[in-house]
């Protein structure tokens, strides 16, 4: 469970903070003094830190120099009031994540929250390159025996401890950025900041701004100045995914970055000097596009220091049977299953498949199926229908209680037979009835005639989402 330190000697800034986050999968940590903070870094370890800028025994920015000594990969969020705000853009220059501003908007804190915590989980958590096939610790982990997976481990270890730039090719959901973190974690920065942003999911009106920051009163909307992820990662790393999607004006841009090491913010005049590592990815044939005239062939030049091709799942053969039961390793356990093996049937069927989205989509494949699943071995039809199974999401109400009992009965180690019926009956019918409501819990909780927060209580048990049959 991710940690929250928050460092703030205001009770109502602590209550809000109690009360954003009640329902979540948190766990929150409070300090109302500096020392207390940093005696909480040393010892709690949290995954993300919210500081304020005036404390009762010194500056949130002399607490800052304190945490960052301890680790200086946790982000930090400063809370300022407008009269600090110089101190705080000051803070985020020197590697803080972001900052806030008094009175907390509890919308505007979580999603802030929920980014810096991802973030962490990227920087804290080393990938497991090429992993023993028995281990399960749940780790993050580059899986595959395949002579091409095989030359991605060398280049990864050729260029980490190099300063180049490196461009990262591949379909969608092969790895990239698991790729980028690798490099980023075996480098001579991975003390330094990491920062990730995909050019593909911003706005080309936003882009520059996220990249480059911007000055207050610069367009509409902006009623603070802003420091970007060029900033941010100063002495770091910062991961540009799908660089392809980029303008031409911010090609252009980041292409000065590169060669001079400077740039301006939006609205803003100022000489900015950072001290960054670029490593770039796409899904796109950047060469294709700089021949069609859609890519600056400078700024090719530029990325492709060195680069880093990953194979497509369905040229990675028995890959495929080492990726499914790595994840069923690491999701298993976290959504309540005792499954452990895959069916050679399974395995056959997984091979088969075309998979468009990769990677990503066989994890996604293995959740759900996961989820269907009631004994130790992944069968074929527990595999989502389009791949031949029969998906609790998409199937009618069949729940053939006399094959249940014969599969659980032939187990020798057997004892909770009666809570194996009760859940593999409720969950064919909870599943059942969000497909008829679309998942509309209050529809729901309507037909089966039980109050919304005895379904909610019953869907966590029973790792049901009600968002995937939306």
């Amino acid at each position: 469970m991710p940690r929250l330190l928050v460092i703030d000697d205001e009770p109502s800034i602590l209550h809000a903070f109690r009360r954003a986050f009640v329902d979540s999968q948190l766990e929150l940590i409070t300090a109302e003094t500096a020392a207390q903070g940093v005696q909480a870094v040393a010892e709690d370890r949290p995954d993300v830190i919210v500081l304020d800028l005036n404390l009762p025994d010194g500056s949130g920015l002399e607490c800052f120099e304190r945490i960052k000594e301890i680790d200086r990969r946790i982000p930090v969020i400063f809370i300022t009031g407008h009269g600090t705000v110089e101190s705080a853009i000051e803070a985020t220059k020197q590697g803080a994540f972001d900052y806030l501003f008094k009175p907390l908007e509890l919308p505007e804190l979580k999603e802030l929250v929920a980014k810096a915590i991802r973030l962490s989980e990227m920087v804290k958590t080393t990938p497991v390159v090429n992993p023993d096939e028995s281990a399960g610790d749940g780790r993050q982990a580059m899986v595959g025996r395949c002579d091409a997976m095989q030359d991605v481990y060398k280049a990864i270890g050729r260029v980490a401890a190099s300063d180049i730039t490196v461009l990262i090719q591949g379909e969608s959901g092969t790895g990239k950025e698991l790729v980028a973190k690798a490099v980023y974690q075996h480098s001579q920065r991975s003390n330094g900041p990491f920062r990730a942003l995909n050019c593909a999911a911003i706005p080309e009106a936003l882009l520059e701004s996220e990249m480059f920051g911007h000055e207050k009163g610069s367009f509409t909307g902006a009623d603070r100045r802003r420091i970007g992820h060029f900033e941010q990662a100063h002495q770091g790393t910062l991961f540009l995914d799908e660089v392809g999607d980029m303008s031409s004006l911010t090609q252009l841009k980041l292409l000065r970055v590169l060669q001079e090491r400077t740039f301006e913010r939006v609205g803003g005049s100022e000489n900015i000097r950072v001290d960054v590592r670029v490593i770039a990815a796409t899904n796109q044939d950047l060469e294709q596009l700089v021949a069609e005239g859609k890519f600056r062939a400078d700024l090719f030049f530029r990325l492709r220091d060195f680069t880093i091709h990953l194979p497509p799942l369905r040229e990675r053969g028995d890959d495929i049977k080492l990726l499914a039961q790595h994840f069923i390793r690491k999701h298993s356990a976290a959504l309540g299953r005792t499954a452990t093996q895959l069916a050679d049937s399974t395995v056959e069927v997984l091979r088969k498949a075309r998979w468009p989205g990769n990677v990503r989509e066989l994890e996604s494949v293995i959740k759900q199926s996961l989820l269907n699943t009631t004994g130790a071995v992944l069968l074929p039809e527990f595999l989502p229908q389009e791949l031949g199974g029969t998906s609790a999401k998409q199937s009618s109400l069949k729940f053939d209680l006399q094959a249940f009992l014969d599969e659980q009965l032939r187990q020798e180690d057997c004892t909770d037979l009666h809570a194996k019926v009760i859940a593999a009956t409720e969950r064919q019918l909870f599943t059942n009835v969000l497909k008829h409501t679309a998942g509309n819990q209050v529809q729901a909780s309507a037909l089966l005639g039980i109050s919304r927060v005895t379904l909610r209580s019953k869907l966590r048990q029973l790792a049901i989402n009600a968002a995937d049959f939306g």
